[in-house]
């Protein structure tokens, strides 16, 4: 089984947060779809069966994805090159899409703590590009925690094509 997990922070409050991308494209693709998500408490996740496909947000925080990632793959068995992470990036403009397989956490702590968990970097990434704030008084940890706006929410949910 394949797995595709969006990266996010639980809760209403983090909802529209930049750092949330991945959780709003997997919103999307389920509103887009007709599906309702699942809450698994004993995996700390909700989730997703579609086709030969698990989606899952990790409801633990971003950081500490890992777990989350690693217990899920454990139980379905998937293997990490089955795996797709879903992230945000502020090292490409916004709205750009980058994807690999095997890079590094490019200093993403929740993709960190994957490859940590999973002893292995060897799974997708999408990375969707969030860009630095414009305001360089705005550190970047404040930045990813901010809201997008209307406009950019609907240019990143178009961004829901790239989803394998």
């Amino acid at each position: 089984m394949k797995m595709v997990v969006g990266l996010g922070n639980p809760g209403e409050k983090y909802q529209k947060n930049r750092h949330n991308i991945g959780f709003i494209l997997l919103d999307e693709f389920a509103n887009n779809h007709g599906l309702g998500w699942e809450i698994d408490k004993k995996l700390k996740c909700e989730k997703i069966l579609f086709e030969d496909t698990i989606y899952i947000k990790p409801q633990n925080f971003m950081n500490n994805s890992g777990s989350v990632v690693s217990a899920v793959a454990s139980f379905y068995k998937t293997e990490p090159e089955d795996i797709t992470v879903i992230n945000d990036d502020v090292d490409l403009e916004f709205g750009r899409v980058k994807h690999q397989k095997s890079a590094s956490s490019a200093g993403h702590r929740g993709v960190e703590d994957i490859i940590q968990k999973l002893g292995t970097n060897n799974f997708w990434r999408f990375r969707i590009g969030i860009g630095r704030s414009p305001d360089t008084n705005i550190p970047t940890d404040i930045w990813v925690l901010m809201n997008f706006t209307d406009e950019e929410l609907k240019k990143i949910k178009a961004e829901i094509k790239v989803l394998p």
